[in-house]
């Protein structure tokens, strides 16, 4: 009963996997063979539109028949190829390894045994199998080599074609000659993975990669690696379903099965078999809408942004992808490029002429001849010899300067005393500055805001006289005003 059940199963499979999705050659052919007449769902699965992108999995039943199950038991056969590790040690302790030498394994041997499995979830199992691999030292002398393990399997049982992974353990051992190897058994980890293809409720036909991790010779040397290549057949015992699942229909009527339709009662489009939405129901469907989150406008649905943040919305915003003010959203420019911006600039299109003299309005101008006058060199500034008073003399000078400082009261200057180098340096260092400080003094005593000016001592380090006569030396003892920039 289970061989007339499986044959035509089996041949359904593989015309349905090897032959278009599309059609009903392949239909016609599996209902022959199962002496069962094509139904109407079936026909119409088949004559049902398709799309493009969407494969008919009702045409393809096997892909849902015979993916595993629960509470499921395997039964089946393996061979392989077996890859032992040149530095095992399987070899009875007692022998003189000294005189008959140490024998490894042949690189290769047959592999072959079988199994039982036990599947409580459709993703997790427990199996456990024997073999035996009938192996030769590289002196050719026979040495059978057998296996038992056991191992738990997880798998991914969702489908016929099923990837799993194993991990368990057991024991390895060899019978041979005293002349070989002798007779030994070592425990192992085991490890391995491989995919299952389900061809038939009944049958399973399994490939899998395998490593037995032993001791290797000397025991404290390490690990030995024995890998394994095998092909399986298997047979499952306690299905519980035993009908087909039921055609795949189309409820909508808009070309999408329901398996795929994530919209099966309302007609819809690709990809999802659902209909386009208008999620911020602003007027513009999904596909158009490139905001299709938040309710916009036209052109494209999204909402009016403020690209640059400042305030004005990019449709009223001269410049959205710059912080402005009002009235346009543009910031405010520095037309003549004078570092001053054009709302505090008196003369946005003029830059500013930087010279000490009202260099805050943005404006080009020139120096007043009364200020003028008083830069550089100021002669007719006199000082008691050696000493930092004023002689009275010089009082004319400094209220013309005053003068000059109070008419304009932008202006801020820098006074500096110099010397000669008569003396040591360090005295005339000090003196400069005293005398500077006096003329400071003088003007803040006549009404000139003291932090409109600073002072310095440049001692006998600034000559413009020779020293080394009477006139250079009295050219040397000087005040000097030099404007400050504002």
């Amino acid at each position: 009963m289970l061989v007339s059940t499986s044959l035509p199963s089996i041949v359904l499979a593989a015309v349905a996997a090897a032959g278009p999705a599309e059609g009903t050659a392949t239909e016609a052919s599996a209902s022959a063979l199962t002496s069962e007449p094509a139904t109407e769902p079936a026909i119409a699965s088949a004559a049902a539109p398709k799309s493009g992108k969407t494969k008919d999995r009702g045409s393809l039943p096997w892909l849902e028949r015979w993916a595993p199950e629960r509470n499921v038991w395997e039964l089946g056969l393996y061979a392989g190829v077996w890859v032992p590790s040149k530095n095992h040690e399987l070899y009875q302790a007692d022998l003189n390894l000294a005189d008959q030498g140490f024998r490894p394994f042949a690189r290769v041997a047959p592999a072959i045994g079988g199994r039982v499995g036990y599947y409580p979830l459709r993703v997790l199992g427990i199996e456990g199998e024997v073999g035996g691999m009938p192996a030769k030292t590289d002196a050719d002398q026979r040495a059978g080599v057998w296996t038992a393990r056991a191992y738990v399997v997880g798998q991914l049982g969702f489908s016929n074609i099923v990837p799993f992974l194993l991990l368990g353990g057991g024991g390895m051992g060899v019978t041979s000659d005293r002349a070989a190897l002798g007779k030994d058994t070592d425990a192992l980890l085991h490890f391995g993975g491989g995919f299952k293809v389900y061809l038939h409720r009944y049958v399973v036909v399994r490939v899998d990669v395998r490593d037995s991790v032993s001791a290797k010779q000397g025991k404290d040397s390490g690990l030995a690696n024995n890998v394994e290549f095998l092909g399986g057949l298997s047979i499952t015992l306690g299905r519980k379903h035993t009908q087909p699942p039921a055609p795949v229909v189309d409820s909508d009527s808009d070309g999408f099965k329901d398996d795929v339709d994530k919209c099966k009662d309302e007609k819809g489009v690709a990809p999802d078999g659902c209909p386009i939405r208008d999620t911020d129901e602003d007027g513009f469907k999904d596909d158009v809408d490139k905001c299709a989150e938040e309710a916009g406008v036209d052109p494209d649905g999204c909402p009016v942004r403020d690209t640059d943040e400042d305030g004005f919305k990019d449709d009223v915003d001269n410049c959205k992808d710059e912080k402005g003010v009002a009235p346009d959203g543009c910031p405010i420019r520095d037309t003549d490029g004078d570092s001053m911006l054009d709302d505090v600039d008196k003369c946005p299109s003029e830059a500013e002429v930087v010279n000490g003299f009202d260099d805050t309005d943005g404006c080009p101008d020139e120096i007043p001849k009364e200020v003028e006058q008083f830069s550089g060199v100021i002669e007719g500034i006199l000082f008691d010899s050696g000493k930092a008073k004023i002689k009275p003399k010089s009082f004319p000078v400094l209220d013309q300067a005053i003068a000059a400082l109070t008419k304009f009261p932008t202006i801020r200057v820098e006074i500096v005393g110099h010397t000669d180098n008569a003396g040591k340096r360090e005295r005339n260092v000090d003196l400069s500055q005293k005398r500077a400080e006096a003329v400071k003094t003088y003007m803040v005593e006549h009404g000139i805001d003291a932090a409109r000016i600073v002072t310095r001592g440049a001692g006998p380090d600034e000559p413009i006289g020779d020293n080394k006569t009477s006139a250079g030396r009295g050219q040397n003892r000087r005040i000097e005003f030099k404007r400050l920039m504002q």
